[in-house]
């Protein structure tokens, strides 16, 4: 059996003191994924991503599919691990491709490169002046603030024109992104789309509690698997196909935009909960942990 690692947050390893509340994401996501692994030959570990390069000799390849802690001023730690570990080891998504994942600037290049990109006005910092000038500019009379680097709905802020101006200690510590709230989040729902070797294997649709707009589990969220259209199918792949890459796996997140078309919010390849209770089948029968696993031992083969 070849040994793969699956890395994590410290508030993700089963046991420690401050677990995450959504702790229950992972046990569903290996669940599936340990089974779907074995039958192809490959046994999985969960081991912290602080410790990546100091086991990486122990492993055929590594994926950071849990360290849901990377952003929250560990990304330099966090990235110089990486490089470590893969200096060793194999590496998924290859460290180039984590590295430019990690700042959602690179929602700036893909709509350069074609891709349907939610309209964003990226700055180094936030400013009153800067979010006056964001309301026109995006003819809007709410926005979404968000940092560069981040997940999770954190420091994320939904300020309406006419509010309070928000604290510090509430927005983004750094460079932000600004984009208008899309009454669709509400309406309609956020559409994930998840792709393993450059092919499509599941979709779902994500939508907020009552009085909300963030679509996590930590916060209300549910979720209900969907199946896109052939035209939604082809706004995914849009992305997709605006990347030099095939990452091996990745999670399109995308909303309704105000011309009625879907458009790209996040795409997701450093650590993405893969919704694989929205694929077909359960334990290793799962379709999605199984094309994740055939993906993976295809390039350890390579």
């Amino acid at each position: 059996m070849k040994k793969i690692a699956i890395l994590a947050s410290d508030n993700m390893i089963p046991g420690h003191l401050q677990e995450r509340k959504d702790f229950f994401e992972r046990d569903e996501q290996m669940g599936k994924l340990v089974p779907a692994f074995a039958a192809q030959g490959m046994s999985l570990d969960l081991i912290r991503w602080r410790d990546a390069a100091e086991r990486a000799d122990d492993y055929a390849a590594m994926l950071p599919l849990f360290v849901w802690d990377y952003f929250e001023g560990n990304e330099a730690a966090f990235t110089a691990e990486m490089a470590k570990a893969e200096a060793k080891t194999k590496l998924f998504n290859r460290f180039k491709i984590l590295n430019w994942n990690s700042n959602k600037s690179y929602l700036d290049e893909l709509e350069r490169e074609g891709a349907p990109v939610i309209s964003t006005i990226t700055v180094e910092r936030v400013t009153e002046t800067g979010v006056t000038r964001a309301f026109e500019e995006l003819e809007t009379d709410t926005l979404v603030i968000k940092p560069q680097v981040g997940g999770g709905a954190w420091r994320q802020v939904l300020y309406k024109k006419g509010d309070p101006f928000p604290s510090k200690d509430e927005l983004p510590p750094e460079g932000a992104m600004i984009q208008a709230f899309l009454p669709s989040v509400v309406e309609e729902g956020e559409y994930s789309f998840l792709y393993f070797g450059g092919k499509f294997s599941h979709g779902l649709n994500k939508r907020p509690k009552k009085g909300d707009y963030r679509i996590q589990s930590l916060y209300g969220g549910t979720e209900e698997t969907y199946k896109p259209s052939a035209q939604e199918r082809n706004s995914a792949r849009a992305v997709l196909n605006a990347l030099d890459f095939t990452p091996l796996y990745a999670r399109v997140d995308l909303l309704r935009g105000r011309d009625g078309k879907l458009k790209l919010i996040e795409l997701e390849m450093i650590e993405p909960y893969l919704y694989l209770s929205h694929a077909e089948g359960e334990a290793g029968e799962n379709k999605g942990a199984q094309k994740l696993a055939e993906a993976l031992a295809k390039r350890l083969a390579e």
